[in-house]
């Protein structure tokens, strides 16, 4: 059977995702952190890894990009998973006082959580969330995770729909020892860091367009060992093998301190 290590307890969004992208039976590896969830696969623990990238309401998740940068895994996959958030609590909403969850949830959530007053607790996980107040036990808090992690710890839903977008969505990366076979619609991950000097990353942009080549996704993030210069992470339609792909990459090298392909993957649709 295949495994799929995810972060967080049973009933996670994560989990939801895994299951919806594999469309089969899966065994799925529940563990505490993102880097464990990588390290699993990379120690043959689990075949395939999930992780979270980025959400239409709050953006890119820091941890899980970070972790790109240094992983040996590749990206095999995406799944786009829609979230649908739940006041989870043993109480009546007028009660509340206090909101457990994911700093993300939190963010998703967060003019009704303002609506309300609520004070909030970050968690490391939406369905670590109910756990915990289950443990807790007490009328005055609640927690914003899953129907189905409501389920799996049987702690009451007071109120589905609580996002600030009903339109709620996370898009998930699946990630391998393995690459992908090639697609007829693929889709291809690089980081690269360009040199500090005028017109670098107008240059490389320059490049990708004079090939042809759809750009789906332009971001930077901080480099860790350096203040004040930035990892730039792309998307873009194609394959590493195409020749025009090829091409481009070897040119756009030229201009890069450095340059890491994540994977060539199916392109997936939004739901």
């Amino acid at each position: 059977m295949i495994r799929v290590s995810f972060q967080g307890e049973r009933g996670a969004y994560s989990e939801a995702a895994a299951l919806s992208f594999f469309n089969e039976k899966i065994e799925t590896v529940p563990l505490p952190t993102f880097l464990e969830v990588l390290k699993n696969t990379q120690d043959d623990k689990t075949e395939f890894s999930i992780l979270p990238i980025e959400n239409s309401i709050e953006g890119s998740i820091g941890e899980s990009n970070d972790l790109l940068y240094l992983t040996t895994l590749n990206v095999i996959g995406e799944v786009y998973h829609r979230i649908k958030h739940c006041l989870i609590g043993f109480d009546s909403l007028e009660k509340i006082d206090t909101i457990y969850s994911h700093p993300q949830a939190l963010g998703q959530c967060r003019k009704f959580i303002q609506e309300h007053n609520f004070k909030t607790v970050p968690t490391y996980d939406t369905a670590g969330s109910v756990k915990i107040i289950k443990e807790l036990n007490k009328s005055n808090i609640a927690c914003i995770a899953s129907r189905q992690a409501s389920e799996i710890f049987q702690v009451p839903v007071i109120l589905e729909g609580i996002a600030d977008n009903p339109n709620n969505t996370t898009r998930f990366l699946i990630l391998s020892k393995g690459k992908a076979n090639e697609s007829k619609k693929d889709k291809t991950s690089i980081i690269f860091s360009i040199k500090h000097e005028p017109g670098a990353l107008h240059h490389i942009i320059e490049k990708i367009a004079k090939y042809g080549i759809n750009l789906t996704k332009i971001e930077s993030r901080p480099k860790k060992n350096t203040s004040w210069e930035y990892n730039f992470y792309v998307d873009f339609e194609g394959n590493e093998k195409d020749s025009n792909v090829k091409e481009m990459l070897n040119k756009i090298k030229e201009k890069t301190v450095f340059l890491k392909i994540l994977g060539s993957y199916p392109s997936a649709e939004m739901n």
